[in-house]
């Protein structure tokens, strides 16, 4: 396991969990992302204060701001740090959470210390806001250069089509 490729699963997990949306009454939206990532819910399904905590810490890290929610989750789900060789390959590498730990336990863990590394100054991730108008959505770059702008392609796109049409009306 390449240890850059840990750091950005971990942190594309953060990214979509704040990207999830506004949790509505019942908390439907979180609890399907936790699904599909075949994260088992905790009793009675409630993660409590992480998506959120998630969202400020994202935010905060992004916009440079004082890093209180992820001194949070650090608090609130401190990581277990240990060194792991379990994919097989012969390479040890660290992990944030153990196997077994309860599902808000494991998540508040991995995305806690993803967002104290990527705060830190980790080269290996960084993050951003999406730079359409409206959109508001966070993402991970990886890229060589670090110049990702956008969250997905369909921001990108809009973007450029508004930028045509602004041009094109100027000039007729």
């Amino acid at each position: 396991m390449k240890y850059d490729d840990y750091i950005g699963n971990v942190t594309r997990l953060a990214v979509e969990l704040a990207n999830t949306g506004t949790l509505d009454q019942h908390g439907e939206l979180v609890a399907a992302f936790f699904s599909e990532h075949e994260i088992t819910p905790p009793p009675g399904g409630d993660y409590g204060e992480l998506p959120g905590l998630v969202r400020s810490a994202l935010a905060q890290t992004v916009d440079g701001t004082a890093p209180d929610a992820v001194h949070q989750l650090l608090h609130d789900y401190p990581p277990d740090m240990h060194l792991s060789d379990h994919d097989g390959l012969g390479g040890w590498h660290v992990h944030f959470s153990r196997n077994g730990a309860p599902a808000e336990r494991w998540a508040g863990q991995l995305i806690a210390a993803q967002l104290a590394l990527v705060t830190a100054g980790d080269p290996a991730v960084t993050l951003g806001r999406c730079a359409a108008s409206g959109c508001g959505n966070y993402f991970v770059d990886q890229s060589r250069n670090r110049t990702r702008r956008f969250c997905s392609n369909a921001c990108a796109s809009r973007t450029t089509v508004a930028a045509y049409r602004a041009r094109t009306a100027k000039n007729s």
